[in-house]
């Protein structure tokens, strides 16, 4: 748990920034946040609890999403702490280990979401592609291979981030463009050359998000090859239908993520406003809408919804 208003510690410390111009507005402003932060935490945990119960839901598929749904919970709990202490108490001053600690779990459980979407992205491949060898490639064992990959290239990669910003001294105002900890953010506050930890995190974005998504355009062009190939249309758009909820949690992780990348990267004079909702969209709005894409497109979820909290089949376009 971050430590906040810690500036009577040693070390620098650092301002977080909420909405601009709306600062009179924070209590209100809160509630929506709140209801979002509240929403991502309880339908990501029914998601776990409808794979952990149901047996019809033991499927890699849905292992997959467990462990999407497990992440997403992980991005709520660590960047919830910063924004309500913004909104409710005023509170925007964190010290470095603090701020190190949350931009820590923040990038690598991103990169751990983006490597669950590959998985994703493969079994989808297979079952399209090559369903008669299904149950012999996506074994419990791959499953938690692929998982575990995900994880240990996300902690290896991201555990020098700290270290690195570590080194530098911070000697200016230390106010931060979000209300949470980025380390693109932290390195431009950073005094000294820090052309080194610049180009180590651009080569962390193209070994892990930019490789996730030419893998999983691979996959998908494959997959469309594969369905234009079926002999009966019913069959094409089952098989797409199969896709949809997967396409649709690729979209709502990565437009975010590159569009707030491109903005630390390329543009300097942008307005605040347009960094705090990139910022929010990015962290918030994926945890969010994961739950609900997969409660209003997936068949299964909704059998399992209604067996377990009597709640009405909603599908999307009915």
């Amino acid at each position: 748990m971050p430590v906040f208003n810690d500036s009577d510690s040693d070390g620098p410390t650092f301002s977080f920034i909420s909405i601009p111009g709306l600062e009179t507005a924070h209590i209100w402003i809160s509630i929506p946040f709140c209801l979002m932060y509240l929403g991502a935490l309880v339908g990501n945990a029914i998601l776990l609890i409808l794979v952990r119960v149901e047996q019809n839901l033991h499927e890699p598929q849905f292992y997959f999403l467990a462990m999407l749904a497990l992440t997403d919970l992980g991005l709520s709990m660590t960047t919830m702490p910063s924004v309500m202490a913004i909104f409710w108490f005023d509170v925007r001053h964190i010290g470095l280990d603090a701020c190190l600690t949350q931009m820590f779990f923040i990038h690598t459980l991103s990169s751990v979401e983006s490597g669950v979407l590959v998985a994703m992205a493969f079994d989808r491949l297979v079952a399209i592609c090559v369903p008669l060898n299904y149950t012999r490639i996506l074994t419990h064992y791959t499953v938690a291979c692929l998982c575990g990959a995900a994880l240990i290239r996300g902690i290896t990669l991201l555990s020098p981030l700290p270290f690195f910003l570590r080194t530098f001294p911070f000697c200016g105002a230390n106010i931060l463009s979000h209300s949470y900890c980025y380390y693109p953010d932290m390195l431009n506050l950073a005094c000294g050359d820090v052309t080194f930890s610049s180009v180590y995190g651009l080569v962390f974005v193209i070994c892990t998000f930019a490789v996730d998504a030419v893998f999983i355009l691979v996959s998908y062009i494959k997959i469309l090859g594969t369905i234009m190939n079926l002999e009966t249309q019913e069959r094409n758009w089952k098989s797409l239908q199969t896709c949809a909820c997967h396409l649709c949690t690729v979209l709502v992780f990565y437009l975010p993520l590159i569009s707030l990348a491109v903005l630390h990267r390329y543009t300097r004079d942008t307005s605040p406003i347009l960094y705090t909702i990139m910022s929010n969209t990015y962290l918030l709005m994926t945890p969010l809408l994961n739950p609900l894409v997969y409660s209003l497109k997936s068949r299964q979820i909704q059998a399992a919804l209604r067996k377990r909290f009597w709640v009405q089949r909603v599908i999307a376009g009915e």
